[in-house]
């Protein structure tokens, strides 16, 4: 067996493990015997779990990278030093988020990957992220930033997260929500019918009013 088809084997195994019974309940065991190789190879090719871990999001990040800092060259090209409006910078993002797991057909399991490396306790993953890819999302959050001067920064963190949250519960549940949509309503959904959908709410939420500041405990009844 060619060591490139190994190392796809592992990881396309991998990918589908995590996204459907989570990190830590994974074992390396489990991945080798479902991919059909030996846990030498494992050891070989990634040399731990974590490594592999990193492994499977760098083959959807390195490509996404790529491609959101060029679509975002452009935006910038295009505004010339005008602010890009917010419902143009969320456009951007999803359309680079759909390209990128569309050419592999694997939407699903890239949501459920990140949504499991905001809900598991994977630090390390999360440290690989920062490290090998924060310098895009920082571009992002800046020219966020700048689209919506009213919001403090704590609160737009909490709505870019409350955004991001929504996106992969949507994405990640496709298959359900098609066939309700189906049943119930006699849709048939596409994923850019529901990209399409979900932007007028994402874009309203970024945009709310701000909360009411909490009451002191000497003002609460």
């Amino acid at each position: 067996m060619a060591q490139p088809d190994t190392v796809t084997r592992i990881l396309d195994t991998a990918e589908v493990l995590f996204a459907e019974r989570g990190f830590a309940e994974t074992s390396l065991r489990t991945i080798t015997s479902k991919a059909r190789v030996n846990l030498a190879a494992v050891n070989y090719h990634f040399g731990s779990k974590k490594s592999l871990i990193q492994a499977v999001f760098s083959r959807y990040l390195d490509p996404f990278t790529e491609r959101f800092h060029r679509a975002l060259d452009e935006l910038e090209s295009a505004y010339g030093g005008r602010v890009i409006p917010l419902e143009v910078l969320l456009e951007t993002m999803a359309r680079t988020v759909l390209e990128v797991p569309a050419e592999r057909n694997s939407l699903k399991v890239f949501m459920k990957l990140l949504g499991l490396a905001y809900s598991q306790a994977q630090g390390h993953l999360r440290r690989h992220i920062q490290e090998e890819y924060g310098s895009v999302f920082t571009r992002f959050t800046e020219l966020v930033r700048q689209a919506t001067p009213e919001l403090p920064d704590h609160e737009r963190f909490w709505r870019l997260h409350f955004m991001l949250g929504t996106v992969i519960f949507t994405l990640s549940g496709l298959d359900a929500l098609r066939d309700i949509a189906e049943k119930d309503y006699g849709e048939h959904v596409t994923v850019r019918d529901l990209i399409r959908r979900l932007r007028p709410v994402v874009v309203s939420a970024m945009q709310a009013p701000l909360p009411e500041p909490a009451p002191r405990a000497d003002e609460q009844p």
